[in-house]
């Protein structure tokens, strides 16, 4: 598959409001005669690179609206001598995001780069440590950064202001990857460097058709990007239960309500709450976990963000991803809102071998570090340390079809050498229905249906 190749500012014009579209001023620097490794030719190309686009270097830089939201926005000239990343190119990447947080705005990259110019030689490689800095002084700000990868995003482009993004969109049939075209092994599977192969794994949170991509910035700007009150963040509100049914007479009645194959999910939960949601996907370490959602939300005009287990075992991707996005959260000043839906972490040797322990720790952290406010709600199953890793303490409520267990009663059972007919009974003796959570003070309280309109 192939995509069609944007220049610099047909790109920004496709995803910014008309007419808002202001150049930053460039930088100057002084060259000696063919750059600092006197390259012959070089020179020549790049006056001819300048004919053929336009444009003075590989980047053009500037601000404009999105949705009506300002930003400061980075653009790639691929056919400037392939939007490679020379001095020049760097010099106007610092002032981009020195702009940037002198302003307070968020900063949206759309990429398109086959990596560091070779003409420059190391000079031109070292621009990844200016932007690597760049970047880690503008996440300190705590301000936003939004990266769309074009076709191609590789090397140096790739990995530090594509994957060093908060959110990475792609657009379909984009080549994405460290390694270009030219120097990747001649046996590598061609769909691992795809906007698709990067997303199966994890590292690119949507693939965004081109006629969507404005509407979609747009959604992140409101989400990321709103003035916080300078107060520190309100708590989320509990979502309200989507099932009306009684409190359990006893445990077992509790682990079969929560168990009900038409009990309420995740995802119905997450759409009553929300006016608008959008998914930040994958754990940036190769892993996804389809039974982890994901993402930022806005609910009663303000942002939340979400993670949110879906009723299966969850897996070290999907406790990676929670921790990405609780510490996002925190860093940009946002509530956060988890639900918690789980038999247990994953255990099988897959599992294992991917680090559950160490995932299930770092979320554990991520929770206990949190700056921002973090709610709870159980909405099923609360299986062991696999699902009180998500759980807030002293701000957990819980549904009247949910119970939380320090092990399912089935294997409580089998522990303790009982026969597998006295799981209902051991059940009872752990005390996990709902209104035993907030007794016991695990839960602060059982949440009912909404009253009234939604």
């Amino acid at each position: 598959m192939t995509t069609t190749r944007l220049s610099a500012r047909a790109a920004i014009a496709s995803v910014t409001d008309p007419g808002s579209f202001t150049e930053l001023p460039d930088p100057h620097r002084e060259s000696a005669p063919d750059g600092p490794l006197t390259w012959a030719g070089y020179d020549d190309s790049r006056a001819r690179a300048a004919a053929r686009t336009g444009e003075e270097e590989s980047v053009v830089t500037g601000t404009a609206l999105i949705g009506g939201r300002q930003a400061a926005l980075i653009s790639f000239e691929f056919g400037f001598l392939g939007g490679s990343l020379g001095e020049r190119t760097g010099d106007r990447l610092e002032a981009a995001y020195t702009y940037a947080r002198a302003h307070r705005l968020p900063l949206v990259s759309l990429i398109a780069t086959g990596g560091s110019r070779m003409q420059e030689g190391m000079l031109a490689l070292t621009q990844l440590q200016r932007v690597a800095r760049q970047s880690v002084l503008t996440r300190a700000a705590g301000l936003p950064q939004i990266a769309v990868l074009r076709d191609p995003t590789t090397g140096g482009g790739w990995a530090t202001l594509g994957a060093g993004a908060d959110v990475v969109l792609a657009l379909p049939g984009a080549q994405v990857g460290f390694a270009g075209s030219r120097v990747r092994p001649a046996d590598a599977d061609p769909a691992a460097y795809t906007a698709e192969g990067q997303y199966a794994a994890g590292h690119v949170d949507a693939v965004v058709p081109a006629p969507e991509l404005p509407a979609t910035l747009a959604g992140w700007l409101r989400l990321l990007a709103a003035p916080r009150p300078a107060e520190p963040a309100q708590p989320a509100e509990p979502p309200a239960a989507l099932s009306d049914v009684p409190p359990p007479a006893g445990g077992w009645d509790a682990v079969l309500q929560a168990r009900h194959p038409d009990r309420p999910r995740a995802e119905a939960y997450l759409d009553a709450y929300f006016a608008l949601r959008l998914p930040l996907w994958g754990d940036r370490a190769g892993g996804t976990d389809p039974g982890m959602l994901c993402g930022f939300g806005l609910r009663e005009g303000r942002a939340v963000a979400y993670a949110a287990q879906c009723g299966t075992a969850t897996r070290p991707a999907g406790y990676r991803t929670a921790a990405r996005v609780i510490r996002l959260a925190d860093r940009l000043g946002i509530p956060v809102l988890t639900l918690v839906d789980t038999p247990g972490a994953a255990n099988d040797a897959a599992a294992e071998h991917a680090g559950a322990g160490a995932a299930i720790a770092d979320t554990f952290a991520a929770v206990a570090a949190a700056g921002v406010p973090v709610t709870t709600l159980l909405i099923g199953e609360g299986g062991s340390g696999g699902a009180l890793a998500l759980a807030a303490p002293g701000n957990t409520w819980v549904t009247p079809d949910s119970y939380f267990s320090v092990i399912a009663p089935e294997l409580a059972a089998a522990i303790l050498k009982r026969p597998p007919s006295e799981a209902p009974s051991t059940a009872d003796q752990l005390r996990i229905r709902p209104q035993d959570l907030v007794a016991l003070g695990v839960a602060r309280g059982v949440v009912g249906p909404a009253v009234g309109p939604a």
